[in-house]
């Protein structure tokens, strides 16, 4: 078993322990429930009543749709629209019996205009009826571990047994901005199918500088529910709210709040080398290792994290360039809150010696590698008769 050997260090992020100025005041919302989270690390940067079940109308579809996408690969699939379909309440794509359209096509219409008809048609089509596809949504929500959810239906129609919270939506929300086809259909503000124009719902494309889209929902029970995302300088922020009769301008100021008072901080850069290894068995005597992924983390004002790199004290050759040597990992008050692998940043031979130039030779001598021979540096050919 290789020896290891771990570093402990700090690391202070000043972007916001620099300012003077006081953090801002939380904003101030009329939503029954509320939640503001960073997309990538999934950080909680604000919550209101957030794990409170509660109906959620149509942004429900988003489950929807995400099973949907899941379950079956190819959106170019017909599906003929059957009677049973048409005859849900409430908004619509207006579908007519026996005509073809493609599963992508009920997917705009799902998510751009929330029909109700598109949901039965694209749960109908995917698992063959309606109840086994609901029982997929469920299965979805238990694996996300969406654990005060739970789904009747796939498009949000009220039901005592249909419900979730703002937090568990949030989850779910991350999940489907990950999903490349999902996340490109919720951006669209407008799109035309056929004879048919469909026009986002979500007012926040217009409105919002940064929005990339999400969904809205509405019922008398369940009152004004929105799902939104948005981004700035490669953070990405979700902000759901439920029963919220003012969401645009609860969303618009919950995204605010969140850019400038928890910005995303690189803890890592990808690709970077961190450290170089004593390697044993070859001729080259150190191998560099570098950060496999970025890291990222929102930090308020004062926040210190620390990090850890764990990695072997040597490195036996043949090293393979892109294999894993260790791991780097970030903490915030003894909690991981993320990691990247550490890789090497070159391959290595046994028993052979690396072709490097002169000034690199010159230059490794510099760098502190206490095992390099002077000899080796400057007649290498003459060290490998």
């Amino acid at each position: 078993m290789k020896r290891m050997f771990a570093a402990l260090f700090a690391v202070l992020f000043l972007s916001s322990a620099l300012s003077v100025r006081a953090r801002a005041a939380a904003p101030t919302l009329s939503a029954a429930s509320a939640i503001l989270v960073d997309g990538g690390s999934g950080r909680v940067l604000f919550s209101q009543n957030a794990d409170e079940e509660r109906a959620i109308a149509s942004i429900t579809k988003l489950m929807t749709a995400l099973v949907a996408v899941e379950s079956t690969a190819d959106l170019s699939q017909e599906v003929t629209v059957k009677r049973e379909y048409t005859l849900t309440e409430g908004s619509s794509m207006y579908l007519k019996v026996g005509e073809k359209l493609t599963l992508e096509d009920l997917l705009y219409g799902l998510l751009l205009v929330s029909g109700n008809d598109a949901a039965l048609a694209v749960a109908g089509f995917c698992a063959g009826d309606v109840e086994t596809f609901v029982e997929w949504m469920n299965r979805k929500a238990e694996e996300l571990g969406m654990e005060h959810s739970h789904f009747s239906n796939p498009n949000g129609l009220s039901s005592d047994d249909h419900y979730s919270t703002a937090a568990d939506m949030a989850k779910l929300a991350r999940v489907v901005m990950d999903n490349e086809i999902l996340a490109k259909i919720v951006s669209t503000k407008s799109i035309t199918i056929g004879a048919r124009s469909l026009t986002n719902h979500n007012k926040l494309l217009w409105q919002y500088e940064g929005c990339v889209g999400m969904k809205t929902g509405y019922t008398d029970k369940a009152g004004r529910t929105l799902v939104s995302s948005a981004e700035r300088d490669g953070q990405r922020l979700i902000a759901v709210t439920l029963c919220d009769p003012n969401d645009w301008r609860d969303h618009a100021a919950l995204f605010d709040y969140g850019f400038e008072e928890w910005p995303g901080a690189m803890l890592a850069t990808a690709g970077k080398d961190v450290r170089s290894l004593p390697v044993t068995g070859s001729l080259v005597r150190f191998v560099p290792v570098r950060t496999e992924s970025g890291v990222s983390y929102p930090l308020g004002a004062g926040e210190r994290v620390t990090a850890r790199i764990d990695l072997p004290e040597t490195v036996k050759a043949p090293v393979e360039e892109g294999a894993i040597a260790g791991s780097l990992t970030f903490y915030m008050d003894g909690e991981p809150i993320g990691s990247t692998y550490l890789v090497y940043s070159r391959s290595v031979k046994s028993d052979a010696l690396e072709e490097q130039s002169l000034v690199e030779r010159i230059l490794s001598l510099f760098r502190g590698d206490k095992t390099a021979n002077v000899m080796a540096a400057f007649y290498p050919r003459t060290l490998q008769n």
